[in-house]
């Protein structure tokens, strides 16, 4: 398992297998920070429609989301590198 830590943004991935510590089906794809952890699960923050929801979520069901790399360059050319 991947530890996270505070801050970091993670993807909501529901693995089937595992029902301890599942979300519900419509945060499945969503795009979360991590903002504490509390045992094994993590406190997950999750912007669903126009109102924040705080999430419970077991690591088997979080993926690392990818962060594009943006320079100072880059951003007056708008470029973005990965």
């Amino acid at each position: 398992m991947i530890d996270y830590k505070v801050g970091e943004r993670v993807h909501i991935v529901i693995n089937p297998s595992i029902h301890s510590g599942m979300p519900h089906r419509r945060y499945h794809g969503k795009t979360g920070v991590v903002i504490g952890k509390r045992g094994r699960c993590y406190i997950v923050s999750v912007m669903l429609g126009d109102r924040e929801k705080v999430l419970f979520v077991r690591p088997e069901h979080l993926r690392p989301a990818e962060k594009p790399v943006v320079t100072a360059q880059s951003t007056s050319s708008g470029e973005t590198r990965s």
